[in-house]
Formats: C-alpha cells, sequence, structure tokens
C-alpha cells in the first residue's frame, strides 16, 4: 500500500525568519520523490512537516487525500530514516526491525516472521541474531530500512541516510535503496544534497533554494532544462557566462558576453535587454572543426584525469573560467596546458536564463 502526498502553499516559519515558503507539490502514490538542495535550504523542515514533527504555518499537508495537522507522527501512515539511522545497540538486528511492533503489542512469534521476511527483502537473511556493532554500514542502512517497513507505512521519509556512508558504498546503496522502493512499492521522499544520488535514483526531483521549491521535474528535465540560474548551477556542472540578451527569436536566444555573442536556447525569462547568463555543460563544448564560426577561443590551464573521461580547465581572454568535459579518444590528442584552443557548441545544448531577478 502506498499514499500520494500533497503540499498546499506550505509555509514554515520560526519567529521571524521563515524556513520554507509557499511550497506546494504533489507526490504521486508510489514514486520515488526526492527534495534536493544545499544545506539549509528547507528540505529537512518539509520532511519534519511531513512527518509531523512540526506543524505548518499556513497551507495544509495531505496523506492519501486526508490532511494531516493535529495528526501526531506516530498516527501517520509514514516512517521516517533519520540521518544518524538511530539503532538501538544493544538489541539484536531482529529486535531492532521488529522494535515498531513491538510497542504495537503485536505477539513475539508474529514480530519476529515479520522481521525475517523483512531480512530477506533487505537482502539480510540469517542475520536477525547478529547486534549491529558487527555490521558494515551498508548493512545498518538495510536493517533502518527493514525496521522503518516493518510498521507498513504508507510513505517512507529518508533525511539523508546515505550522507555517513564512504563514495563507493554510497553508489551501491542508490541501486539498493530503488530495487528495495520498487520491491515493496510504497511512496519514498528522500532528502539529499548530492545531485547524484537524486539524479540516480528519483522518478522526480524538487530543487530548493531558500526555503523556495524553484523546479520539480524528472532528472532529465531538471538537467537538461533547469528553469532558474539556481537550479542551473546547483544540478550538475555548467559553465555560466555572464551578460546581456540581444534579442530573443522563437526559442532562441542571443547573448552579448565578453567571450562575443553567444546564442542558445531561450530559458525562463528570456527577454532582450534583460541581464542573463548563457549556460554550457562541459560535455557539450568541444573543440571546434576548423573554419567554425563564433568559435570561442581559450587557453587549457590545466586537465584532470577520471578515467574514462579528461576534465580540461580553461581560461578565456577575459577571465572567464570554462571547463570542458572529453571522452580518452579527445583527451589523448589535446595539447599542453598553455596552449589555445577555440570551442564550440550547438546552440540546442546551452540555454539562456535571465538573471536580473524581474518577473518574465
Amino acid at each position: 500500500m502506498s499514499a500520494d502526498v500533497e503540499l498546499d502553499r506550505v509555509t514554515i516559519r520560526f519567529g521571524s525568519f521563515t524556513a520554507v515558503r509557499d511550497a506546494s507539490l504533489k507526490i504521486a502514490g508510489g514514486e520515488f520523490f526526492s527534495l534536493l538542495g544545499p544545506s539549509g535550504c528547507g528540505k529537512t523542515t518539509l520532511l519534519r512537516t511531513i512527518s509531523g514533527f512540526l506543524d505548518p504555518s499556513e497551507g495544509s499537508v495531505r496523506i492519501g487525500g486526508e490532511d494531516m495537522r493535529g495528526i501526531e507522527p506516530n498516527r501517520r501512515p509514514t516512517a521516517l530514516i533519520f540521518q544518524n539511522l538511530a539503532l538501538f545497540p544493544l538489541m539484536t538486528v531482529a529486535d531492532n526491525i521488529a522494535y515498531g511492533l513491538r510497542v504495537r503489542g503485536v505477539p513475539r512469534a508474529q514480530r519476529m516472521a515479520r522481521a525475517a521476511e523483512l531480512l530477506s527483502l533487505v537482502a539480510l537473511p540469517d542475520q536477525g541474531h547478529k547486534r549491529v556493532s558487527e555490521l558494515s554500514g551498508g548493512q545498518k542502512q538495510r536493517v533502518a530500512i527493514a525496521r522503518a517497513l516493518a510498521v507498513e507505512p504508507k510513505v517512507l521519509l529518508l533525511d539523508e541516510p546515505l550522507s555517513a556512508l564512504d563514495l563507493k558504498l554510497r553508489q551501491h546503496m542508490r541501486n539498493e535503496l530503488r530495487a528495495i522502493q520498487k520491491r515493496v512499492g510504497i511512496t519514498f521522499i528522500y532528502i539529499t544534497h548530492d545531485q547524484g544520488e537524486a539524479l540516480t535514483m528519483s522518478d522526480r526531483i524538487a530543487v530548493m533554494n531558500h526555503g523556495v521549491v524553484e523546479q520539480v521535474g524528472t532528472g532529465r528535465e531538471i538537467y537538461a532544462d533547469p528553469r532558474t540560474p539556481f537550479v542551473a548551477s546547483f544540478v550538475g556542472e555548467n559553465n555560466g557566462i555572464e551578460g546581456r540578451i540581444a534579442s530573443v527569436d522563437g526559442a532562441r536566444a542571443a547573448i552579448d558576453t565578453p567571450l562575443g555573442r553567444l546564442v542558445g536556447r531561450r530559458g525562463e525569462g528570456a527577454a532582450a535587454g534583460r541581464a542573463g547568463t548563457i549556460f554550457v555543460r562541459p560535455e557539450s563544448l568541444r573543440v571546434a572543426a576548423p573554419g567554425t564560426d563564433a568559435a570561442l577561443a581559450a587557453e587549457i590551464v590545466s586537465t584532470a584525469f577520471e578515467g574514462s573521461t579528461t576534465h580540461v580547465f580553461l581560461r578565456a581572454a577575459s577571465g572567464q573560467a570554462l571547463t570542458m568535459t572529453v571522452d580518452m579518444r579527445e583527451a589523448a590528442t589535446l595539447p599542453a596546458p598553455g596552449a589555445t584552443l577555440r570551442l564550440s557548441c550547438d546552440e540546442g545544448e546551452a540555454i539562456v536564463l535571465a538573471t536580473d531577478g524581474k518577473g518574465a
């Protein structure tokens, strides 16, 4: 069983400080939905409001169509996995998993049978007798998930549960979490500041900044078509070149920059005369073919080898820093640092966004 979650113009204040402002979201039942943003953007505050540990100052939270105002956390169809997991070190793994059932008065034989089922679900069969201290970091994560699932929530809330793990284990656990979510079919709402986690696991993502939801969409939509300069800069690497928008023509926009006039897709708010930024992903920059018009000239400062890709750090005559990402074959043909390259980018792979803060 899963439930949809709806936030209707939720605002959360602490005294004179507004932590979340006018947030509206509709999360479908069975969806893996991530709240992505930097520390302090309000995403954990929003999660605690869904779970019932905070009440909204304005607006409402509905789960399965029911308004949650006044309903305590233990009476909501949710379970929360904390960042520190909060497992009980003196209990066995099975007792940890069955703890919520024990509180609800479920007989021991029944709750131990349920714990065994969940251990199999999270790929930890025959581990129920161990102490938590005997488990690896990834195994502890799975025990925390199993404990949360034991009480059969309709919505599972996860507050940066992978942040304490090393990179290799985090990457492995992304796949594990997604696989578990697909098996159990309940709604997952996942908090993270790690864009890789959000892009890898989520059906949809809400990007937050200073308490405001700036964009909601699939990972591919947010990466390819950011609606705000913050989203363009925060989700994935991006080259942002500032200037003034010279003209717009249908879906295209031209912008005058210190590197010359550049053209890209017309993004949110782009209009002639407005301050703007053209954003170009590093993988969209390439060495220009001979005779290519409107190519950028930039000097190679350094390179960083990352196995299948190499990052090339460049500087234009204006001082603008640029990054280009190339594959192994292209990297082998690059000249040494100090050489000047002419770079190009297809118009469709760059986007021009207004940055002067005015309405569109």
